[in-house]
């Protein structure tokens, strides 16, 4: 697997912009994780955290598919990982592999492109349960990247603890 990173342009308009941050966001994820075994990317950080590369992965795939499917789109959809609801639920990577955690998170990059593809507006509100209130495409965007970019920092340190690699 080779990830290819696209830094997002110097100048552009606000929906291109935010684009192409989600999408330079959502890579750095991928290639924090590239070329790791599945025991590699299954490693807790320490105890007693369960946070892992895979588990991360999990969790981004839960955080896509609840903000563009379950609040944008309206779509009566239980989490991916949790019945319950239970966002923790998916940090436990436990014996999931690559395969089954990455192809969950990239069809739900996938439907969250499509569906921020077919709004009108970055405008369009949308009702959010857990937080009690409307939200804005535009919102979701803004959280998305600030989701990444912070397990992201997660994903540096837990790789750097794997085998050393840093940056990116």
């Amino acid at each position: 697997m080779s990830v290819e990173r696209v830094s997002p342009p110097p100048t552009a308009g606000e929906r291109e912009m935010l684009r192409s941050y989600l999408d330079f966001h959502r890579a750095t994820l991928a290639l924090k994780c590239e070329g790791l075994s599945d025991e590699q990317l299954r490693r807790r950080s320490m105890p007693p955290s369960a946070l892992s590369l895979l588990g991360l992965v999990r969790h981004m795939a839960e955080v896509e598919r609840t903000w563009f499917r379950r609040t944008i789109n309206g779509e009566d959809i239980p989490l991916v990982w949790s019945s319950e609801g239970d966002f923790q639920a998916a940090y436990d990577g436990g014996s999931s592999t690559r395969a089954e955690a990455f192809g969950a998170w990239q069809a739900e990059v996938e439907h969250s492109r499509r569906i921020e593809r077919a709004a009108e507006s970055l405008d369009i509100t949308a009702y959010q349960p857990r937080w009690g209130h409307d939200v804005s495409l535009r919102m979701v965007m803004l959280h998305l990247i600030h989701e990444y970019a912070r397990h992201n920092g997660h994903a540096d340190f837990l790789r750097e603890g794997i085998d050393g690699t840093v940056g990116a």
